[in-house]
């Protein structure tokens, strides 16, 4: 029997608490808030693991409007030039926000907040806390103030199943809290619910962030966008963990290269040589692979006996893996890192669906384009987890009228084991009709039924239709069948409905010519 959760009843109901969920929360305040996570707070969030920091201009070198450019030229033509200038130019004040909320960033000599260096960027704009432990040490400051405010409600081991609907728009969440169903009413939801990055077999982020919070806003009939882009993060530490070790970006920023096992400097004729794009730097690695050979970082002469102290953490994991990175190659491959695309949201991080914002990962707001720049993804979540709290602090909550019964049935918790296995082989670095073809027709049927798969299916799905439907290589994909761009980008949206109906016309077509 499902049961209603009263005492949460027209709060502003946050899925997760990541980086964005924390700060759409502290916006909020005083105005009643739950907060509702499947583990402790802030710890499963791909932001926690951040060894980046934020982006900002806060140099006497540097400026919103090169920030912005690094930004559009990153994206490859498809970032939304509105967009992405609102969220850079807020850089400066949101680094101001975090510190007052109790985040210390790191300081130079001078005493001057210490920037860094990271692929794409043109001028020194990354402020990290803790070295390359940011993400740990901001999540960690924005926790402690989310647990001494008042107005703020933490529902800890429950799971979000379902966004329940009333005359189009949200009424309320489908939670499943010890196995038991449960429901909360509200006319406000808002998902910050990270990425997708688990959907593969190599990836970096948590393994169970498997695009939850697409996959609910697709159910309740959002519009979605850029589904198709996936960045992958070049280096990846090449070992048997899973999740992946991060190798930041920001180690190449210090001077490290790539190399491969004959020694060969690959990237030394690219454009930005070890700091290209990521998307660039991803394929070049990718074609090493391809060819049977490993690739290594070098940060021998760049660090040598400083790494240690100037990269404490990624010491301490390669260290764990029997490497010294100041003495050894460090053994690198692409993993999947972050996703450009997801729910559609305007500069309010609403959605389509009435009632329902979403921020951080788990949206696509047009700022990344077809591929983010390094440490952007921290400052739009934090950007927009603010015009989040701000923007909802503003809408008069609507009476809802959800039907608590024995009808909210659970479905039972994901198993993405065989979508996992479709996407790793098919919707990688390199894509091609063949291989999207059979990703669709073999997610489809697993999208359309009832059982452990649904969901991730969906949101697998979703890539696997747009990465079909774009006929061009651009940023993060990369069409072996179609390697150059058009002369024109467009943004991708589309609905779910619309999604399965392309895919069951894909799916016939391909079944009647086999």
């Amino acid at each position: 029997m499902t049961v209603t959760l009263g005492e949460f009843a027209d709060h502003v109901v946050i899925v997760g608490s990541g980086l964005a969920g924390l700060m759409t929360a502290l916006t909020l305040a005083p105005q009643p808030v739950v907060i509702v996570t499947r583990a402790a707070l802030g710890a499963e969030s791909s932001s926690a693991w951040a060894q980046g920091g934020i982006a900002a201009a806060l140099g006497s070198d540097d400026s919103t409007g090169l920030h912005l450019a690094d930004t559009l030229a990153a994206g490859d033509g498809l970032c939304d030039a509105q967009a992405a200038a609102a969220i850079v130019a807020e850089g400066p004040a949101v680094i101001a926000a975090l510190e007052r909320e109790g985040v210390d960033f790191d300081r130079a000599a001078n005493g001057q907040r210490a920037l860094g260096l990271e692929a794409a960027h043109s001028r020194r704009r990354i402020v990290h806390s803790a070295g390359d432990g940011s993400g740990a040490a901001i999540v960690n400051a924005l926790v402690r103030a989310v647990s001494t405010t008042p107005s703020i409600k933490i529902l800890e081991g429950a799971e979000a199943r379902a966004i329940l609907m009333g005359d189009e728009a949200v009424a309320g969440l489908l939670l499943s809290v010890g196995g038991n169903s449960a429901v909360i009413r509200t006319s406000k939801v808002v998902l910050a619910t990270g990425g997708l990055g688990g959907l593969y077999d190599a990836t970096t982020n948590p393994v169970l962030n498997v695009g939850q919070g697409i996959a609910l806003a697709a159910r309740a009939g959002a519009m979605l966008a850029d589904m198709e882009f996936v960045q992958f993060h070049p280096t990846g530490l090449d070992s048997a963990r899973r999740p992946l070790a991060l190798i930041s970006e920001a180690v190449r920023g210090e001077g490290a290269l790539l190399v491969n096992d004959r020694g060969d400097r690959f990237m030394a004729d690219v454009a930005g040589a070890e700091l290209a794009p990521r998307d660039v730097v991803a394929r070049a690695i990718s074609a090493e692979l391809s060819q049977g050979r490993r690739v290594y970082l070098d940060a021998r002469q760049a660090l040598g006996s400083r790494f240690a102290s100037r990269f404490p953490t990624i010491h301490q994991i390669c260290r764990v893996a029997a490497i010294d990175p100041g003495r050894d190659l460090i053994p690198v491959r692409p993993a999947a890192h972050y996703h450009m695309g997801g729910v559609a949201t305007d500069l309010r991080a609403r959605s389509s669906v009435a009632g329902l914002w979403v921020v951080g990962e788990a949206a696509s707001t047009g700022l990344h384009g077809a591929n983010r720049l390094a440490s952007n993804s921290l400052l739009e979540a934090a950007v927009m987890g603010l015009r989040a709290g701000e923007d909802i602090a503003g809408v008069i909550s609507r009476p809802t009228a959800v039907s608590v019964s024995c009808d909210h049935h659970l479905k039972p918790a994901a198993d993405i084991a065989a979508v996992r296995s479709i996407v790793s082989r098919q919707l990688g670095v390199l894509r091609s009709a063949g291989g999207l073809q059979a990703a669709v027709t073999a997610l489809l049927p697993l999208a359309e039924s009832a059982g452990m798969r649904s969901d991730p299916a969906i949101v697998a799905l979703l890539i696997a239709v747009s990465a079909m439907l774009r006929t061009e290589s651009r940023g993060a994909h990369a069409r072996t069948d179609f390697p150059l761009k058009h002369e024109s980008a467009e943004r991708r949206r589309l609905t779910l409905s619309d999604a399965l109906d392309i895919a069951r016309a894909t799916t016939h077509s391909f079944a009647r010519s086999a």
